[in-house]
């Protein structure tokens, strides 16, 4: 037999354990950050588990509506959620600070811009904001003004600046990222074009680099960082192709040259099995998808292209990386699922509908909008499996956003918010 202070002592230990496991499952659960379009890096990937794969209307915990237009994706930092939104054809765009537990607002802030022509699948509010925690980055344009604004998390606006003019067919669509105390934006258009950091507290310019133009660009870049190597800043256009630049002064490491016709990347770039994969397109639809070697950044003579894809290719979702494949979710309803290092096709469905938000992947699963208004659930796996389809009331062309134990979907004038099951 033990003695009784062992046992006590053991009892203690137990208890502490226990409690620690208990916080580490919470902590999981909890995961309180969603910083920026898709998460993360743009990975789009959360681990929450708990959440339906189909439900009902009274299943949301709440479910608001939102006043004007926008496509952009909600982002979560703690107790605060961010989305814009625009009315009057972009005379007036709104950021809102939202609570995500209730929805209900915090505060809102207003810019007043001209009104200005869009695509008709495109909003006066696509661009996502990014957040760091001290504050929140957020991009509106007009024909005359593109500009990045800096507020605190309380809605103080800490700087502003004007980056030009933008000129575009389709509107501007790009989201800022933050990558360590700057905040980095492309401004590729179809007039004079650069990629731009600002220092993210005083929004004094850190670097700009200047770049050829042929149409505007809608990739929201990423950052990666292979083993033994530099940082590198992924950004893609029509004109350059697929680009690496040094993310702390701006250089260009190396480019893959101009896409084909018609030379417009919508969807952002991808990192999976070690390359770069990234499409382009136009009227609607995919037109190549090509997977690039980043390795050895400063080699600028090295032969980068490792495959191409030219049949059933994504133009505006951006794919998800899950384990060794990577899912192409096309405009029109088509999955496919291809092997991530060898462009191998694994399968390709007809899930039906048309898509432009694009699809994140929580727990193994794929959740993306319609723009008829489902939110399709597929397994992220090697074998094909459909969980089903919930339809959400309001046509979509927004990506989800996973936070706090919550999924959130942005309609055309609603969002909601669907809380997974604590386990």
């Amino acid at each position: 037999m033990l003695p009784p202070r062992f046992c006590r002592s053991l009892s203690c230990l137990l208890a502490v354990f226990a409690i620690q496991g208990a916080c580490l499952s919470e902590s999981a659960w909890a995961q309180k950050n969603w910083s920026r379009f898709r998460g993360a890096n743009g990975v789009g990937i959360s681990d929450l588990k708990g959440l339906p794969t189909t439900w009902s209307e009274g299943a949301y915990k709440w479910n608001i509506e939102l006043p004007g237009l926008g496509h952009a994706a909600p982002v979560v930092w703690g107790d605060k959620l961010f989305i814009t939104s625009a009315v009057d054809e972009g005379a007036q765009r709104t950021l809102y600070c939202l609570n995500p537990q209730t929805g209900k607002p915090i505060w809102s802030r207003t810019i007043g811009l001209n009104k200005s022509h869009k695509h008709n699948k495109s909003s006066w509010a696509s661009a996502t904001p990014a957040v760091d925690g001290e504050r929140v980055y957020v991009a509106f344009s007009d024909e005359e003004h593109y500009t990045l604004a800096a507020y605190d998390l309380d809605g103080n606006l800490i700087w502003r600046r004007l980056l030009g003019t933008f000129e575009s067919q389709h509107g501007q669509g790009v989201s800022p990222i933050i990558f360590k105390d700057m905040v980095i934006i492309p401004n590729l258009q179809k007039g004079p074009s650069s990629i731009i950091a600002f220092d993210k507290r005083t929004g004094r310019t850190r670097w700009s680099s200047i770049h050829g133009f042929y149409r505007t660009s809608y990739s929201t870049p990423i950052i990666i960082q292979p083993k033994d190597e530099p940082a590198q800043l992924i950004c893609a256009s029509g004109a350059l192709g697929v680009a690496s630049l040094d993310p702390y002064t701006g250089r260009l490491f190396w480019n893959t040259g101009e896409f084909p016709e018609p030379r417009r990347t919508v969807a952002s770039p991808v990192y999976a099995a070690g390359l770069i994969l990234q499409s382009c397109g136009g009227g609607g639809k995919g037109t190549v998808l090509i997977a690039v070697d980043p390795s050895n950044p400063t080699e600028k003579t090295k032969a980068r292209i490792r495959y191409r894809r030219e049949k059933i290719v994504h133009y505006v979702p951006t794919p998800i990386a899950y384990g060794d494949h990577v899912y192409l979710w096309n405009d029109n309803g088509v999955l496919s699922c291809i092997e991530a290092a060898s462009g191998k096709n694994i399968w390709t469905k007809r899930i039906g509908g048309n898509f432009s938000g694009s699809p994140v992947c929580v727990d193994g699963k794929l959740y993306c909008l319609s723009e008829e208004g489902d939110c399709v659930v597929v397994g992220a796996s090697p074998e094909y499996k459909l969980y089903g389809k919930t339809p959400v009331g309001d046509a979509s062309h927004s990506t989800p956003a996973v936070a706090n134990g919550r999924l959130f979907l942005r309609t055309f004038h609603r969002l909601m918010c669907l809380e997974a099951a604590k386990r």
